[in-house]
This record gives C-alpha cells, sequence and structure tokens, in this order.
C-alpha cells in the first residue's frame, strides 16, 4: 500500500502542469481539466481509504525522494498515511470538487479564469504534499506552497488596491509562523542527530530516550510549533489576517480561509502530538491560546458588519476551540471538528453573496425587534467596553504594528543614507575582509571567533531589512536580497567550514534569479521608467510576461520548494551549533524577511491599479 502513496502527490501535480500548457481562451477545457482531476483523486482517495481499513488500517510510510544527500546531510521526502491523514484528505478533496464546480459559473468570463484554477491546482499539490508529509521538511515544502498560492489567490483581482495590500499582510503573517517551523527543524535536528520522521514519532521508547535529557530542547521545539501553528490557524496574536483574506474570490474565501487552509495548524498539532504531549507546559500554553482566542474572536465576530468577516471569526473561534481539544488529548473529537467546521464554514461564505440579498429583503419588510436578552443584564459600563473593543477589533492589528512592524520600519529610515553605490562599495569592502577571515581564521583571536558568525548574520538581517522598508529605489531593494544570501553563507563559512560544492549549491541558483529579476527590471524601465516603491503601480496588466518571469526569479531568490535555494538555506540550518540559538534566529529572520521583501517587490511594481488609471481607489476595508 506504501507504493500507491506517490500516485496522491503525481495527479494534482500531472493536473497543475496541463493546466499551465492551455491556452486563457479555453474556459470549458481549464475548468473541466480542474474538474476531473479533483474528481479522478478523490474517487481513487475513497478507494484507498476502503482498501486501507480493510487491511487493518496500518501506519504507512515510504521515503520516495533523496533530493540531496552530502556527509552526515539528508534532504528527502517523505510520505506519511494514517487516520489524520485521511480526514483531511478526504475533506480537502471534497471541498476543493465543489469550490471548482462553483467557480465554473461564477467567474465565467472572469480576466483571471485560467489564472484561478492554475493556482487551485498548485494549491491542491501543496495541500496534498504537506497533509503526506512524514517529515518536517517535506511539511515544510508543502506549507510554503500553501503561502504563495494564498497571496495570489487573496490578490486575484490584482488590479485592485485591497486585495493586493491585504494579500501581502496574509503573507507576511504566514512568514511569521515559517520562522517557527524552521526554528523547530533547525532544533530537532539537534535532538535526533538525522532527518527524523513522524513515523518514529510514533515509537514511545524513541521519543523518551531523548526528550528526558533534553527537557528545554523539547520545549522550545514544541513552542516553535505551536508558533507556526497558530500563525497559519490565525490564532491570537495572529489573528487580524484571515477577515483581510476574505477580499479575494468568493470560492478561495471558502476554499481556503474557511476551511481548509486555516485548519493547517491544527493539522500540525495534531501531526507532532506524540513529541509534546507529555509536556504539561506546552499543552497549556495550547490550551490557553485556543481559549483566549474562542473568547476574543466570538466577541469580534457578534459585531462585524460585513457577512465574510463574520464567518472568519466564528471559524477563528472554533480553531480555537480545536486547540484546546488537541491539549487535551482528545484527538478523534478534534478531527471530527476540524470537519465538521470545515463544511460549515465553506457553505456558509458559497452562499454568502445569496445570504445577503435575503438578509436585505428581511430586514426591510419583516424586521421584528429583539425581545430583551440576557445581555441586557451585565452591567453597561462592562458592555460598552467589550463592544469598543471588539469593534476595533482588539486592536490586534495596531498590536503587530506598534511592536514588530513600525520598529523594522524606523530601522529602515534611519539607513536610508544607503544607494546602490555605497552598498556595493561597502559590500566589496567588508566582504573581502570577510573571505580574508574565513581563509585564514588561525588570525582570529579565540575570544572574537563565538561573535564573528553572529555578526554576519546581523549585518546580512540588517541589509534584508532595509530592503524590506526601502520606499523608493526598487534596485536597491533588490540588490540587498541578493548580498543578503552572500552574507549568510559567508557566517555558516566561519562559523563551520563548508564545502565548495555546497557554497556553490546554495548561491548557484540565488545568483540566477537575482540576475534573472534584474533584467526584468531593466526591460520594465527601458518600457516605463516609473519604478519606486511609495506605491502599487500595476504593469501586470501592460507586462503580464515580465510580471510572470519577475514571479519566478523572485520565488527563487527567496527560496520556493524545491529549488536549489530551498534545500540550501535547510543545509545552511544544519551547520548552526545546538547552543547558538542567536545566530539561527538571525538566519531565520534572514530567510523570511527575505522573502517577505521580494513579495513586496512584487506586489507594489506589478500588482493595484495601474499608476495610469483615472478611477478612485478604496484605501480601506471593513
Amino acid at each position: 500500500m506504501a507504493a500507491l502513496l506517490p500516485l496522491f502527490i503525481l495527479v494534482p501535480f500531472v493536473g497543475f502542469l496541463i493546466s499551465l500548457l492551455i491556452p486563457a481562451t479555453k474556459e470549458s477545457l481549464i475548468s473541466g481539466l480542474a474538474m476531473g482531476i479533483v474528481g479522478a483523486h478523490l474517487f481513487g482517495a475513497g478507494a484507498f481509504v476502503v482498501y486501507w481499513l480493510l487491511h487493518g488500517h496500518p501506519l504507512l510510510n515510504s521515503i520516495e525522494i533523496d533530493l540531496y544527500r552530502v556527509h552526515d546531510y539528508d534532504f528527502f521526502i517523505d510520505l506519511y498515511f494514517d487516520k489524520i491523514t485521511v480526514a483531511y484528505l478526504m475533506i480537502g478533496g471534497s471541498l476543493t470538487f465543489l469550490a471548482t464546480i462553483y467557480s465554473r459559473h461564477y467567474l465565467y468570463r472572469e480576466s483571471g479564469y485560467k489564472r484561478f484554477f492554475t493556482t487551485v491546482h498548485l494549491f491542491y499539490l501543496g495541500y496534498t504534499l504537506l497533509i503526506f508529509a512524514g517529515n518536517l521538511e517535506t511539511t515544510f515544502i508543502g506549507w510554503e506552497i500553501l503561502g504563495i498560492t494564498s497571496f495570489l489567490l487573496i490578490a486575484f483581482y490584482r488590479n485592485r488596491y485591497l486585495p493586493v495590500k491585504n494579500a501581502v499582510k496574509a503573507f507576511s503573517m504566514y512568514q511569521l509562523g515559517d520562522v517557527g517551523i524552521i526554528l523547530a527543524i533547525w532544533m530537532s535536528r539537534h535532538l535526533w542527530y538525522e532527518n527524523v520522521t513522524f513515523y518514529k514519532f510514533n515509537h514511545f521508547d524513541l521519543v523518551q530516550e531523548h526528550a528526558p535529557t533534553h527537557t528545554l530542547v523539547g520545549v522550545f521545539i514544541s513552542l516553535m510549533i505551536l508558533m507556526a501553528a497558530a500563525a497559519r490557524s490565525a490564532q491570537l496574536p495572529f489573528s487580524s489576517w484571515l477577515p483581510r483574506a476574505m477580499e479575494g474570490s468568493t470560492p478561495s474565501s471558502a476554499l481556503f480561509y474557511g476551511s481548509l487552509s486555516v485548519h493547517i495548524g491544527v493539522f500540525l498539532l495534531l501531526r507532532t502530538k506524540p513529541f509534546w504531549q507529555d509536556q504539561l507546559s506546552v499543552k497549556l500554553m495550547i490550551g490557553l491560546v485556543g481559549a483566549a482566542t474562542s473568547i476574543v474572536a466570538t466577541l469580534i465576530a457578534r459585531v462585524q458588519s460585513f457577512l465574510k468577516s463574520q464567518i472568519a471569526y466564528l471559524s477563528i473561534a472554533q480553531i480555537g476551540l480545536i486547540f484546546i481539544e488537541v491539549a487535551a488529548g482528545f484527538e478523534t473529537l478534534a478531527l471530527m471538528h476540524v470537519v465538521g467546521n470545515a463544511l460549515l464554514r465553506a457553505y456558509q461564505l458559497l452562499v454568502s453573496p445569496v445570504a445577503v440579498s435575503y438578509l436585505i429583503r428581511e430586514q426591510l419588510y419583516n424586521f421584528i425587534p429583539r425581545t430583551r436578552t440576557r445581555k441586557a443584564t451585565w452591567p453597561k459600563k462592562i458592555a460598552f467596553t467589550m463592544y469598543m473593543l471588539s469593534l476595533k477589533e482588539w486592536n490586534l492589528d495596531s498590536i503587530l504594528y506598534q511592536y514588530l512592524w513600525n520598529p523594522l520600519k524606523w530601522i529602515g529610515r534611519k539607513m536610508n543614507f544607503l544607494t546602490v553605490r555605497s552598498v556595493l562599495f561597502f559590500f566589496i569592502l567588508g566582504y573581502l575582509s570577510g573571505l580574508f577571515l574565513l581563509f585564514n581564521q588561525e588570525i582570529i583571536p579565540p575570544n572574537m571567533s563565538d561573535y564573528l558568525p553572529a555578526l554576519f548574520a546581523l549585518i546580512g538581517l540588517v541589509m534584508v531589512v532595509k530592503s524590506f522598508t526601502e520606499s523608493k529605489n526598487v534596485w536597491l531593494s533588490w540588490l540587498l536580497v541578493l548580498l543578503n544570501h552572500f552574507w549568510i553563507a559567508l557566517t555558516i563559512g566561519i562559523n563551520e567550514r563548508l564545502s565548495i560544492s555546497q557554497i556553490c549549491f546554495y548561491l548557484g541558483s540565488v545568483v540566477g534569479a537575482g540576475i534573472g529579476g534584474l533584467l526584468c527590471l531593466q526591460r520594465l524601465r527601458k518600457l516605463d521608467k516609473n519604478m519606486d516603491l511609495d506605491r502599487f503601480h500595476g504593469y501586470v496588466y501592460k507586462h503580464p510576461k515580465i510580471a510572470f518571469l519577475f514571479l519566478m526569479a523572485g520565488l527563487g531568490l527567496a527560496g520556493f520548494p524545491v529549488t536549489p535555494t530551498f534545500i540550501g538555506e535547510d543545509l545552511i540550518l544544519t551547520h548552526i551549533h545546538e547552543d547558538q540559538t542567536l545566530l539561527a534566529f538571525f538566519i531565520a529572520l534572514c530567510f523570511i524577511i527575505n522573502g517577505l521583501a521580494v513579495i513586496r517587490i512584487y506586489a507594489r511594481v506589478f500588482l493595484g491599479p495601474h499608476t495610469k488609471s483615472v478611477y478612485e481607489i478604496a484605501y480601506r476595508s471593513s
């Protein structure tokens, strides 16, 4: 049976490739392919599950592809199948199939018809790979695919301001969660001394052999997993992105942010449960996060005037309850709750356009005042305070801006003196000095050798922060992202000597993607010189081919799976020692802000209203 698992990944991958080749004018063929691929996948999944149940529902594990192996490092694709996979597979296939049927007519004659269905194919590929993942590395591949497809689907109406802005905001929240999963992968390597699989997590003796002697390490890994799960499932303090994600089309809202993508955080907790289930502090933290989110989201949902936002917060509240169930050990109940919540929210979002018109008609012609409720007995001051807090969504957005994004912008403004020329001069001078120290490490004083890698990593981090906050020169922003990778390579080279082949493997695709992006920008400048980053320009409207090529270059530079950059980033993490938490944190932030900076450049230059538009633009959402 394990030999059949790769077919579940192959089918949506083939569908994605075929969808790329179909002309955009063939709408019936495009939607028919999506329905056929997802329908065949769902039928095959149902047949396989029945066969699996009849044979005693064993745990299946299969190592399929060895992507990169060097010395004691091994990056491989591992597939795993159990009851958690069954629940997510069946609900994911069913809802994706229904969404494709709904979208076939809902998006009829839309300019992005092919783009939507192609992105759905890519999403389904990432979703399937994630739920079948047998280790954290394979999980992260599917995790990243879901992240980029979410960005593309929120920004489906890419000629409008709000969908693009909210797509960048949602992607930034996803990236915050990625910090947690990257650090969890790094530390798990030092705990297990191998690329450990989820199949081994189910061996109690193996877990107990490592966990008791590394209590703090185990808690650290578990908390990082919780951080990633909370960000992806919109739990506190990351809840504000989900209602903003509803700016996408109704089918994508129902499929991703009401049902499937938003429950992936729960999946991560369930999949890693054998590792953290004996850690009382972690279980309490998961329960507290779920309880706080459920209470706050319920209060916010009750005052929402926008139907999609109300459904989003209600979904967040239910996922908070699922977090509590997972922490309490009720795994089967949590899976049933996931399935029920996903079906309900998908249904509510798909019928929301009709429901709005119906409710308006009812309000106008059949309005009946409410009778006295239990809330009327509350003290007025408490009731009004809760109302105002909920109306302002508990200032969740303001808190993140005040303590995260605004400090980054402040740092960026302090470096406004940087130009392309000064950056290149500093890079050449500083990098040559770093290379001299790399090849002459015996001259480095012993008391400096421990701090030098962190210093170089900090330089790279400062560069990429400046790139993320740059508001004028697009060339400077792109160049800083490219040079940051060179500082990371130098950092790890000094920290633990890398072979030339490993450095070339990591930097080869970085240089190729960087040059490709520069060529796209150069071509765009010849066609239209206005390319600053202080607003959205919408050049995809006039230059769609350049926009596509630039996006491909950006994904390569940001380490999109499974580019050599992505595998190289994972390889880099293995050369950071267990006691170098600060260095690991700096490197993880560099990787994450790299992706944010690249997506921000793409969104600012190519998405949003076209610069020559004469129509008014909405700058606020509900």
